[in-house]
């Protein structure tokens, strides 16, 4: 049975749990709405469908590639960015005296290290899904690429509008990874409230996850794509 270092009490694994189960879940419910109040990810999708529908009779078709080739730069950026990240958690881990004399400014008194390096590892692991989450949309955006090269210009092909199809499909699971390592980086940041305590980190939590839900199920974004 793993032995967490006494200065963790019930209230940080209940905070920790806590967290981790609200990015699971609010993940699973952009994926899958209920009630009928459908997510942005999800309208985008359809519209995602439309785009290789129209993709088919556009000529010529750069506008088309330019819009895939903005979706993979941004990817790419995100993970790179994480990448950077992910060195940086590395070096705060392996010198957590520095991250000790940072935190004992707002949490006065005196902690093991390995508490540091813990608490410095929640984080650092939703960096990483992060960073695998951008690395598998990149490719995926890179699959899309292909198969819409492979999409006869003539669009009354027998093969034109199942190839087209699946270049939607694959742009869908692209996004979706995407956005998934997008609400990967934003509970990543709200862990870092744990160096502060769990009380800190039950309130990072939740505003991380209001955020999240607000952006998907009750923005003008969303709005905006509902309006007729």
């Amino acid at each position: 049975m793993i032995q967490l270092p006494a200065a963790l009490g019930l209230a940080d694994v209940a905070a920790v749990v806590l967290h981790l189960a609200a990015w699971i879940g609010v993940g699973w419910l952009v994926a899958n709405p209920q009630g009928g109040r459908v997510s942005v990810a999800v309208l985008m999708e359809e519209h995602r469908r439309n785009w290789m529908r129209e993709f088919l009779t556009r000529q010529p078709r750069i506008m088309d590639g330019a819009l895939l080739g903005m979706l993979s730069q941004s990817a790419s950026f995100f993970a790179s960015a994480t990448m950077i990240a992910i060195g940086g958690g590395l070096a705060l881990i392996g010198n957590p005296e520095t991250v000790a004399r940072a935190a004992e400014e707002v949490v006065p008194g005196l902690l093991p290290e390995l508490v540091w390096q813990i608490k410095l590892a929640l984080a650092l692991l939703l960096v990483v899904n992060a960073f695998l989450r951008f690395v598998w949309a990149h490719r995926l955006f890179g699959y899309c690429a292909v198969l819409m090269g492979a999409v006869p210009n003539d669009a009354s092909h027998p093969e034109a509008m199942g190839l087209a199809m699946k270049a939607a499909e694959i742009n869908i699971h692209a996004a979706r990874n995407f956005n998934a390592g997008l609400r990967a980086v934003y509970f990543a940041i709200g862990a870092l409230a744990w160096l502060a305590g769990p009380l800190a980190l039950t309130l990072a939590t939740a505003a991380v996850l209001w955020t999240t839900w607000r952006r998907e199920f009750a923005s003008g974004s969303r709005r905006a794509l509902l309006r007729r």
